[in-house]
């Protein structure tokens, strides 16, 4: 993903950025929904942005869009992302405090007051039995009284019939957990987990939610 944000970025252009999985036919991800303006963002985004004060991480920042805003409005924020073109694209938009880093990295110590995880950033969570760590990390990062706001769908429509009714494997795997495999040009990504896909509201972009 970092590469095709670098392209966007420096070239005004990116090519598709598809995605595989064994549960649903091939799909692609706008690169440019990387980089949408607050005014395009869903209610829901823009909601918690506008809450979100004091100190403030920005978790798989990506393009950079939710920090920039938020310095528009003023706030301070430190914007995280795993890809080292991401972070080199935050810096070369303005984002004052990007950094390389992953969110469960024991060096990564400092506290916040509110910890956003956007588009779906559930996602960094992996899998249900990986909760007990993800809230263990988010009790020595998020200082008193601060907030978490994260953002997650729901996939029953993936399996529902004809007449409306939901049919979901109650003794399979939880049916929110999808595996997928992203590809960039000819580079592909290692198989990783998702727990959500879905058509965006408003402008029915596809979204994901990822750890990648």
């Amino acid at each position: 993903m970092g590469a095709a944000i670098s392209d966007y970025f420096n070239h005004h252009r990116a090519d598709r950025l598809r995605v595989f999985s064994s549960q649903f036919e091939e799909d692609e991800i706008p690169v440019k929904e990387l980089f949408r303006s607050i005014q395009s963002m869903p209610i829901l985004e823009r909601t918690a942005l506008q809450m979100a004060t004091g100190r403030i991480l920005d978790v798989g920042a990506g393009s950079g869009c939710h920090a920039l805003a938020l310095q528009e409005m003023g706030k301070d924020v430190c914007a995280i992302d795993i890809s080292p073109l991401a972070v080199e694209v935050m810096k070369q938009r303005g984002v004052n405090d990007p950094r390389l880093i992953n969110l469960f990295d024991e060096t990564f110590s400092e506290t916040f007051d509110t910890i956003l995880m956007l588009m779906n950033g559930s996602g960094i969570i992996g899998r249900l039995n990986n909760m007990p760590e993800f809230f263990q990390r988010m009790k020595r990062i998020l200082r008193p009284g601060g907030c978490i706001f994260m953002d997650s769908s729901d996939l029953r429509y993936l399996f529902e019939e004809e007449d409306g009714s939901i049919v979901i494997d109650l003794a399979g795997d939880y049916y929110g957990e999808i595996d997928f495999q992203m590809q960039y040009k000819d580079v592909k990504g290692g198989y990783t987990r998702i727990l959500k896909t879905y058509n965006r509201k408003g402008d029915n972009a596809p979204m994901a939610i990822i750890k990648m």
